[in-house]
């Protein structure tokens, strides 16, 4: 894990993103917790975490509100596939990217919700 690169990420990420926070973990990793509002108004809050990062992207859950048990695009341990593992670039992602991931996850989540199809492409996971 590089920490000062995830500490200057969260920096720039707050230029964008106003509601992120870094915190501790306590086996002195660094976890960020993000607000996000949808275009629909509601509001979710989100966890980062970097485990070998940069080398692997980031892996997020959503805290609050609870998603749906049968959501779709998640892992079967809770996280959310907000792209491709396989798709993750350390030279060109950071932490920014990751959360416009996120925010447009979290939209096609409530798209889903409703329609009970998500848009865009998908895979199996």
């Amino acid at each position: 894990m590089d920490i000062q690169r995830i500490r200057t990420e969260v920096a720039q990420a707050k230029a964008t993103f106003p509601n992120v926070e870094a915190y501790p973990t306590s086996n002195g990793d660094i976890s960020v917790k993000a607000a996000f509002q949808t275009s629909a108004g509601n509001a979710y809050i989100v966890q980062v975490d970097f485990a070998n990062y940069p080398t692997r992207p980031p892996q997020v859950q959503v805290l609050k509100p609870a998603l749906r048990s049968n959501t779709v695009h998640r892992y079967t341990n809770g996280l959310i596939c907000y792209m491709l593992p396989a798709m993750w670039n350390p030279g060109r992602h950071n932490l920014t990217f990751v959360l416009g991931r996120i925010a447009k996850w979290l939209n096609k989540y409530e798209v889903w919700c409703v329609r009970g199809t998500w848009p865009g492409a998908g895979w199996a996971h």
